[in-house]
């Protein structure tokens, strides 16, 4: 494929004035600071969704974090350490000469094949790849003429594997970009991040005031410029000219000023305006600018945004090559992850570490094709959707697109009727995506569809049914309960006090915290069709041992009380069976509150589950 032309519109003139005036004011003039901001903001949006036209349609795509810290792989001196494998340099304070010497100079992954790992990305379905060029430890994964600390010059391996894979990419057609460290970089010497090797902030020692040393002081902001106009901006210049990215995934930008931060994104949009940038690019004052929104890594639970977003998951729980990290995830979690991610208009960008010697692990390759033979039958209800106007089933997830409802049934329902709730517009006929049979559906109200289902479920991970619908469609905002299956009510999907505040979304402290006042909520509407009763019961932990007090659950008339049981970790949820609730047919507003708050906070509330 011949390298993209583009043409620098003006409003890419304009977010590099605003970027100019940034680097005029400092970080201590606020005024020239909200001014420019605002410049920069307003002129970002004009050509953003052209550039998001296809990141939209992928819905999928894949992280790949592979390096020199991939031969090592999780080890160090003969024992293994834990964090992430990628992180080798900083979690043991290796020398940057050391590192040189035992790591980046052996690299040599003899079994690389760009055209076999493009294969089998995309065979797992995904559209899009996303490699790091430059990870934190500053290495150039390219034969960068910026800097001779690259592969070509400073390690065994000769080649350019990025060129190897954009050129792959581009033959499959995968969309192809890189992850560049901007902020964080343990190589050079004005660069925040390395405090072992230099007196430098942005470490772990929280040198010169710590993640906010630029605010107090400002007279270290010249050498992180340094760094920038050195380093940084020239790199990714050279990127853009070498390979033409589509996509450019940054991180840990709060190591840098925001002036920095949006300096080095303008210097993108000036070299192609066409390239999506992630969020992690740029983020102050409560905002991003990006193209789209990240969450935390490895998030189990979305608090999606309004506007477009990505999700970043691990096959394990180390994004470099970690041999001794042995978590990895079957493909049924990250299939009905992705369903959940794109119910809520949201993209998974699914990470895997490659070997040092160049392989992808077995057991990533496991993964990628057991989603891959799922995605061979059901990526329409992935690819190209939209967010769903429904709220969650208790059977699973729906997903959107112009004329048509995706019903992700992780759950089969024991008794051969899938209820869908919520349904606001006809249904023309139902059937399965994965081979078209066509199953009975009927409304049974205005807002629910009945649909008789086989006894087995086609597929265990994720059966997906098609509802043809006509014409335009939507949802009620109100949950159906399911008076025969369990109906689990994720807090992210809750409304909450404010005050409340939402975890990064990792499964082991998915919760919301800081319940400290008797009038802040978690609450959901829901409705059922007939009298049910309900067990109901909470999933929570508690920020220390010592945490009392009592909770209550209402819904209409009805409330339970219970004393809350503490947990040793926050992160070591428990599982209480509070009482029963029996709900006459009609809606409802379901609430959690805290009763008692002796210590200070309340529960930190996972879930509420709803049983039959």
């Amino acid at each position: 494929m011949s390298a993209r032309v583009t043409t620098l519109p003006r409003c890419s003139v304009l977010l590099a004035a605003a970027a100019v005036l940034f680097a005029q004011a400092g970080d201590r003039d606020q005024g020239a600071i909200r001014q420019a901001e605002q410049t920069w903001y307003k002129t970002a949006q004009i050509t953003r969704g052209r550039r998001l036209a296809w990141w939209r349609a992928a819905r999928f795509g894949c992280f790949i974090h592979w390096g020199v810290y991939s031969g090592p792989g999780g080890e160090w001196n003969g024992t293994p350490f834990k964090g992430y494998a990628e992180h080798l340099m900083r979690i043991e304070k290796i020398p940057l000469a050391e590192y040189k010497a035992k790591v980046v100079a052996p690299f040599n992954p003899v079994k690389f094949n760009a055209d076999e790992w493009v294969k089998l990305i995309k065979g797992a379905g995904m559209g899009y790849l996303v490699i790091t060029a430059k990870h934190h430890d500053g290495f150039a994964m390219w034969p960068s003429k910026v800097t001779r600390y690259n592969i070509r010059d400073a390690a065994k391996f000769t080649r350019d594997p990025m060129r190897e894979l954009a050129d792959a990419c581009r033959r499959n057609g995968i969309r192809f970009g890189f992850y560049y460290s901007h902020a964080f970089d343990w190589e050079d010497p004005d660069a925040p991040g390395n405090d072992w090797d230099y007196d430098n902030p942005g470490g772990d020692r929280k040198l010169h005031g710590g993640d906010r040393w630029y605010d107090l002081h400002p007279d270290l902001l010249e050498k992180a410029r340094r760094y920038v106009d050195r380093k940084a901006i020239p790199q990714l210049r050279e990127l853009i000219a070498m390979y033409h990215p589509d996509i450019l995934w940054f991180d840990t930008p709060q190591k840098l000023p925001l002036s920095e931060q949006l300096r080095i994104v303008g210097a993108v949009r000036e070299a192609d305006p066409d390239i999506v940038i992630n969020g992690r690019a740029a983020r102050g004052d409560g905002r991003q600018f990006g193209d789209y929104e990240n969450t935390g890594d490895r998030a189990a639970e979305f608090r999606a945004p309004a506007g477009d977003w990505e999700t970043i998951p691990t096959t394990n729980e180390s994004y470099g090559y970690h041999r001794y990290d042995n978590s990895h995830k079957p493909p049924e979690y990250f299939i009905r992850l992705l369903a959940r991610a794109a119910a809520r208009g949201g993209n998974v960008l699914l990470n895997i570490g490659p070997m040092g010697d160049g392989e992808i692990d077995p057991r990533d390759q496991a993964i990628l094709r057991g989603i891959g033979r799922w995605m061979t039958l059901n990526g329409d209800s992935i690819r190209g959707t939209e967010r769903t106007p429904l709220t969650p089933q208790a059977w699973g997830e729906t997903t959107r697109r112009p004329g048509a409802l995706f019903l992700h049934v992780f759950h089969w329902p024991a008794d051969g009727k899938l209820i869908v709730g919520g349904v606001e517009g006809d249904a023309a006929r139902a059937r399965l995506l994965a081979g078209g049979a066509v199953l009975p559906e009927r409304r049974i109200n205005l807002t629910d569809i009945a649909i008789a289902v086989p006894p087995a479920a086609p597929d265990p991970a994720d059966s997906v049914i098609v509802l043809d619908m006509i014409g335009n469609f939507g949802g009620d905002p109100a949950r159906l309960l399911s008076p025969t299956q369990d109906n689990r009510l994720s807090v992210f999907d809750a409304r909450v006090s404010p005050g409340l505040r939402f975890t990064d979304g990792k499964a082991p402290h998915a919760y919301v915290y800081e319940w400290t006042r008797p009038d802040q909520t978690v609450s959901w509407p829901v409705r059922v069709n007939a009298e049910t009763q309900f067990e109901v019961w909470a999933r929570y932990s508690t920020g220390s041992a010592g945490i009392r007090g009592r909770f209550a659950v209402e819904a209409g008339t009805q409330r339970i009380e219970a004393a809350i049981e503490p947990t040793a970790k926050d992160t070591e949820p428990r599982e209480v069976r509070l009482g029963t609730l029996r709900l006459p047919a009609g809606e409802f507003t379901l609430r959690v509150l805290p009763v008692e708050i002796p210590g200070g906070e309340s529960i930190r509330l996972f879930s509420i589950m709803l049983k039959p």
